[in-house]
């Protein structure tokens, strides 16, 4: 799959073009992106998503943005995966969001990228001061030439599949919800750092996977499977949180104690997937009382990931 992160001023190849934040690569998404792939190959043209870095959300309001279910790499990873051809990773900032919806079209999408087919959520709105819909895009259709399709919502038990949906199950702790959701387990994937050894201490130790956000969208206490990048299947018990017993510093930490495993991963990529939430964080009196717990919390993952197994 071909990045590029600034618009060329060459001739670009034609395309099929669907535009968004694709936070998450959910259901609704992929739903999308198979729509794309074939009427992009019907009618010969490269399969191309157009998204942006930041979320718009995260450049007009950062203090109240929805936390992101997935880093550029992780999304790109998927796009990559659902046999995307090329992605245009747009940088938001004030002269793009001040683009007209006309401008907008002209010079990103038929000028930038060669559209000559575009799919939109039925929902879009694009250009400055969100102008931009559906109406506007049809007109413009008509006048360039190009073709357009609006993808109706994607819904599963009378339920909305979107990144919202996502995160509000992740945060209440509803993994198979979340799951069925994305149509895969959650993940969150990092390079393998060195931490406190505070684990190898008491007799656990943790790969310490780096967290590109400080405000992942779930937290506790997990039953685990990891894919490193020799691509090798692990199973285990993972802390996703602010460590409360001891640290103090309020930053998000991904603490994995891989079971039956003795070697080192560090600078390493690792994939984890949330299976099974164990409980929330606690604050333990001390060191022995949060030893305790963790051998409790480490018994319960494997019973849960020996059914998960199994099933």
């Amino acid at each position: 799959m071909r990045v590029r992160r600034t618009i060329s001023a060459q001739r670009q190849s034609p395309t099929a073009v669907t535009i968004g934040n694709f936070d998450g690569v959910h259901r609704g998404h992929q739903a999308m992106l198979t729509r794309l792939k074939e009427q992009a190959r019907a009618l010969g043209l490269r399969a191309c998503v157009l998204t942006f870095e930041p979320h718009p959300l995260e450049f007009f309001a950062p203090q109240t943005a929805p936390t992101r279910l997935t880093s550029l790499r992780e999304k790109l990873e998927l796009l990559a995966a659902h046999g995307m051809e090329y992605v245009q990773v747009s940088r938001f900032n004030r002269a793009y969001a001040s683009r007209s919806p006309q401008d907008f079209i002209e010079q990103v999408l038929l000028a930038g990228l060669g559209m000559r087919w575009l799919l939109i959520g039925d929902d879009f709105r694009f250009g400055a001061r969100r102008a931009g819909d559906f109406a506007l895009l049809r007109e413009a259709s008509g006048r360039h030439g190009f073709g357009l399709e609006a993808m109706p919502t994607v819904e599963m038990e009378g339920v909305r599949v979107s990144s919202s949906a996502v995160r509000a199950a992740l945060a209440a702790g509803r993994l198979a919800e979340a799951e069925a959701l994305l149509g895969r387990p959650y993940s969150i994937s990092g390079r393998v750092v060195h931490g406190d050894k505070l684990g190898r201490q008491i007799g656990f130790p943790t790969a310490n996977v780096q967290l590109r956000h400080n405000r992942p969208p779930l937290s506790g206490i997990f039953a685990v499977r990891t894919l490193d990048g020799d691509g090798h299947t692990r199973y285990g018990a993972a802390s996703l949180g602010l460590r409360p017993t001891v640290d103090d510093s309020g930053r998000a930490k991904l603490e994995v104690h891989l079971f039956d495993y003795a070697g080192e991963l560090y600078g390493q990529h690792l994939r984890v997937d949330f299976l099974h939430k164990i409980r929330d964080e606690e604050k333990f009196p001390d060191l022995e009382s949060l030893r305790v717990r963790i051998a409790l919390d480490c018994d319960i993952a494997r019973e849960l990931l020996d059914l998960k197994q199994s099933a």
